[in-house]
């Protein structure tokens, strides 16, 4: 049942000046329960109504029509309060998730339409370090969020394997490059030879000139530069699908830049049929004065295309060969400026799906307040930090539980998902400054404090069943009823807000919505398993709590499973 909307439709019955999709976006959950289960805060009526909050509160609370689902209504300093009838709310709630199973809280509001989300997008030849986490991770969720509300979803990975530092990468290779040693280390051995370029193209500026003219030749096609450029995609590969693996994440397309070289000409040629491209002392670009934006280069001077042109390409491509309802980006918010450049330019060539391009950009991550740069070798390898994650957790485990069976597997999994949760739990557009030491705090609002309640879940479960089963046994209706208690309560209410949050977080597209709220839900959890024996003699009783584990363990797999993360039934 949704409550909200019920009680909104009572409200409305009363208040002929507002309907009850208003009136329902102006309830909230008071934050002691105490006071209610919703509440309506009659200020915000104030103005329309030309009346005193207190006064609207009163007015409707004696007006009121009855209703089995509302114990009690009390106007109380300007607020309307409902409170639910308990054993109802038990019922309804607890029937609902071990009804729907994992299936609960999702939606079919997207059937029929295609998001195309476009994350992680590492570039080829440079190593993947904690900058690229967030991409990953947030368009990750994001994608699991849509899918589970009936979208069809297309996880575009755009790698950036192309662009003059694929000169600078060949000329560095030429100069100290040995081939064993890149096969051996990989990426890291691509990396030391970039940052030497720049190290040496500052005492000596003429090897950027050197880089430029080995570009110009890849272009063109030279058979020895595009050898290499090849196997430095090769390379990479690799070592990104390594991560990957670790992650868990996957992707339905992966074609980079360069598959969008050969289709720049279309777009430039609309873009002078249709009068938007100035020449600039032999350049060619697009004019946004008048939107409060600089100029965007669409060709240089030499007839090379940049980002901009190359992304303008993709859109339509994917607009083409997906016809997506949204097209959505994940980049950090230093590239906003980009996006809504180029955005605007689809705008002006006159298709209305531009307002369908989506921009989720996120905060920079630093390292100790200094911002990470691959040319200077300022950045924390992400292959590190999980391989450092995973071994701090195997040790924990061989300490605390050294009979655990898989202990690898169950390390990998909590070890990774303590760096995943720790990056959603920020909400996404803030700057993240990176420590050691934070990262790798399994205490307190972490990734394995809600594994850990996942895998008690389990173990009661286990215990109560005497087999290896985590299936709790049937619960009828007046069985759930008897969740009255204030802790029991508490856990269900968390329970009732899961669906609605998965939306919010894809409303917002805000993964750490999620996040946060499956801290609440184990904690929830927490407080009941602590104040209420489960496996008590009472039948009734101990089926409807059992009944309640096993709701919760179903929407902590859930929530972790739409974040990327694993749920493991023993820790």
């Amino acid at each position: 049942m949704n409550y909200k909307a019920v009680v909104a439709e009572l409200v409305a019955a009363k208040l002929p000046e507002l309907n009850a999709e208003t009136v329902a976006e102006l309830l909230e959950y008071p934050p002691n329960p105490e006071l209610g289960d919703l509440s309506l805060p009659c200020f915000k009526l104030s103005k329309q109504l030309r009346q005193a909050p207190q006064q609207i509160a009163s007015r409707i609370a004696e007006q009121l029509d009855p209703h089995p689902a509302i114990a009690s209504v009390e106007a109380v300093s300007g607020y309307l309060n409902f409170k639910l009838d308990r054993a109802r709310f038990a019922a309804d709630v607890l029937g609902a998730v071990l009804r729907e199973g994992e299936r609960y809280g999702s939606r079919t509001i997207g059937a029929g339409k295609t998001i195309v989300i476009d994350y992680s997008s590492p570039n080829i030849a440079k190593p993947f370090h904690i900058g690229h986490l967030r991409s990953t991770m947030i368009g990750n969720a994001l994608y699991k969020i849509h899918e589970f509300l009936g979208y069809t979803c297309v996880g575009v990975n755009h790698l950036g394997d192309w662009g003059t530092q694929f000169g600078k990468q060949i000329a560095a290779f030429k100069l100290w490059g040995d081939a064993d040693k890149v096969e051996r280390e990989g990426v890291e051995e691509l990396l030391r030879l970039y940052v030497k370029f720049h190290e040496e193209a500052e005492k000596n500026p003429a090897l950027e000139d050197e880089a430029r003219a080995l570009f110009v030749k890849l272009e063109q096609g030279d058979e020895e530069c595009l050898r290499l450029w090849k196997w430095i995609i090769e390379i990479s590969y690799r070592e990104f699908n390594k991560i990957y693996g670790l992650l868990n994440v996957t992707f339905d397309s992966d074609l980079g830049e360069s598959f969008y070289i050969d289709k720049t000409g279309a777009v430039i040629e609309e873009l002078e049929a249709k009068n938007l491209l100035v020449e600039d002392d032999g350049a060619k670009l697009v004019r946004l004065d008048e939107y409060n934006m600089p100029p965007v280069l669409i060709v240089k001077k030499d007839g090379a295309t940049l980002y901009h042109t190359r992304d303008i390409a993709a859109a339509f491509y994917r607009k083409k060969t997906y016809d997506f309802h949204k097209c959505i980006y994940v980049t950090g918010s230093a590239q906003s400026l980009h996006f809504a450049q180029w955005f605007k330019i689809i705008e002006l060539m006159g298709y209305d799906w531009a307002a369908d391009l989506v921009h989720v950009p996120f905060g920079q991550v630093s390292l100790e307040g200094a911002k990470l740069s691959t040319r200077k070798g300022n950045v924390v390898l992400l292959e590190e930090l999980l391989q450092k994650s995973i071994d701090q957790t195997l040790q924990i485990i061989s300490e605390k539980n050294p009979s655990l069976e898989n202990k690898d597997e169950v390390a990998r999994q909590v070890g990774v998902g303590a760096i995943v949760f720790n990056d959603l739990s920020t909400y996404r557009i803030k700057d993240v400054v990176f420590s050691w030491d934070e990262v790798l705090n399994f205490e307190g609002e972490t990734g394995p404090y809600v594994q850990y309640a996942h895998a008690r879940c389990c173990s009661v479960l286990r215990k109560a069943s005497g087999t290896d089963s985590i299936e709790a046994p049937a619960v009828t209706p007046e069985q759930a009823a008897l969740l009255t208690h204030p802790s029991e309560q508490a856990a269900l209410r968390e329970l009732y807000l899961f669906p609605e949050r998965v939306l919010q977080a894809q409303q917002k597209l805000e993964p750490s919505i999620i996040t946060r709220h499956l801290v609440d839900v184990a904690q929830s959890f927490s407080r009941f398993y602590h104040d209420c024996p489960i496996l008590v003699d009472d039948e009734g009783q101990r089926a409807a709590r059992l009944g309640l584990v096993k709701a919760v363990q179903t929407v902590l797999k859930t929530g972790l499973a739409l974040i990327g993360l694993e749920a493991p039934q023993k820790m």
